[in-house]
């Protein structure tokens, strides 16, 4: 489904019943709404659950670079209100944790609970440096080039031999990215500067990482920022990577869902 919100066509899907509460999905780069479906498929009986396409990711329009954690924040707030959905549960994983973070902040009364996974609040020099090397190779290349790169470094190398299907499909989603949507997202998390801000967020919050995650969201870094969030916590998904809900599904869902159940 596509509507407009905030000047663009935002591509979103819905499942579950009507009258359940809301729990939103935020993805991070080169992700669309298949990112979630595990997790929409594990909570869809209790919860009417939103997955939807970052600016220029997945189905999403694409506008020309640079983009900010607070324009796609403005984005997620833009898409509630013409769904009409005054209150949510908050799920991002990666980038989307940062935007969820940055909606808590702003939009305090807007969220029920909060689970920012696999992610950071603050840019460092050396993840920048990265980041700098893949917008080159896409800026030259277009996404085909960061393909292989990007779906080899978010899975343990146990988990890509044994699931080879899992890792196509992958490939497929970055594929699915735009490129002005690819440079755009990755120049709002360059900018990343959450930290100092983090003690600002009032809604009931845990962090998931993934046990095995050494870049993207490392356990030690998500620990920290659980001490920044006023009554938060961290928990670790075991036999997981970076993408934690993929590479250990059952796992992150059973953290998930006991947390949003508020059990």
């Amino acid at each position: 489904m596509h509507l407009q919100a905030n000047g663009i066509r935002m591509h979103y899907l819905v499942d579950g019943p009507e009258n359940a509460p809301w729990v939103t999905f935020v993805t991070g780069i080169a992700n669309d709404t298949t990112l979630f479906a595990g997790q929409a498929r594990a909570l869809a009986d209790r919860f009417r659950v939103l997955r939807y396409d970052l600016r220029g990711q997945g189905l999403s329009e694409a506008t020309p670079p640079p983009y900010s954690i607070a324009g796609l924040s403005a984005d997620l707030l833009a898409l509630w209100d013409a769904l009409g959905i005054a209150r949510s549960h908050l799920v991002g994983l990666g980038l989307g944790s940062t935007v969820a973070m940055r909606a808590a902040i702003d939009a305090p009364r807007r969220i029920d609970r909060l689970v920012p996974s696999c992610c950071r609040a603050r840019m460092v020099p050396d993840f920048a440096v990265m980041w700098q090397r893949l917008t080159d190779a896409v800026t030259a290349g277009g996404v085909e080039a960061i393909v292989e790169q990007t779906a080899q470094r978010w899975f343990t190398d146990e988990f890509k031999a044994a699931h080879p299907e899992v890792i196509d499909a992958v490939r497929a989603m970055v594929r699915g990215t735009s490129r002005n949507g690819y440079l755009g997202c990755v120049s709002a998390f360059v900018g990343l500067d959450l930290e100092d801000e983090l003690p600002r967020i009032q809604a009931p919050t845990l962090f998931i990482g993934g046990a095995e995650d050494k870049s993207g969201g490392p356990e030690a870094l998500m620990r920290g920022l659980a001490t920044k969030v006023p009554g938060a916590a961290y928990t670790p998904v075991p036999n997981a990577a970076h993408i934690a809900n993929v590479q250990n599904e059952a796992g992150y869902n059973a953290v998930l869902r006991t947390f949003l159940l508020g059990q």
